[in-house]
């Protein structure tokens, strides 16, 4: 048995097209294994920011702006960030401790864009995110979605970024 193709379907599950040899792997001397594959777990974090959708949507892509939210408490900061605005363009922002003992560049490539309703970027170990925008009136409510990562606990990460989120709103009210 040879592998043509393997590639992934929704719900994170692979698929492997095979090519059949007329005699048994153990005699064509192929060794063979199982594919084991694992559900990510997605994590939603939400708020609804008390401001028009354009402003929202400014504030939440230019780095001008990024500086001044992203962060999940007081003792951490966003010295720079950088975005390059575009479907395939990247992103990066330096997310560290105020005191300096710690830090890390998150960062990314931007895979849609509907100006002022949704973003979908990929992270730089590979996740996916997904931020949808929606109007009412004069408020916007920010959906954020994101693959958890293995290292943390799940309720962890998303106070974390239940946190950053928390502190766009107080920014972007604020402003």
């Amino acid at each position: 048995m040879s592998f043509l193709h393997c590639f992934g379907l929704p719900k994170f599950t692979d698929v492997c097209v095979v090519k059949r040899n007329s005699k048994p792997p153990a005699e064509t001397g192929i060794k063979t294994s199982r594919m084991e594959t694992q559900e990510k777990t997605v994590i939603t974090v939400q708020n609804t920011v008390n401001a028009p959708v354009e402003k929202v949507w400014e504030y939440w892509v230019k780095p001008e702006h990024i500086t001044k939210w992203n962060n999940a408490s007081d003792d951490w900061h966003t010295p720079w960030a950088k975005a390059d605005f575009r479907e395939g363009g990247n992103f990066t922002a330096r997310m560290e401790a105020k005191d300096g003992s710690m830090g890390f560049d998150f960062g990314g490539v931007y895979d849609v864009i509907r100006p002022n309703e949704y973003i979908e970027y990929t992270i730089g170990d590979g996740r996916k995110v997904k931020v949808n925008f929606t109007s009412a009136d004069n408020a916007t409510k920010v959906v954020e979605s994101f693959e958890a990562e293995n290292t943390h606990p799940i309720e962890m990460q998303k106070g974390g970024w239940q946190a950053i989120l928390d502190s766009f709103k107080k920014y972007t009210e604020s402003n």
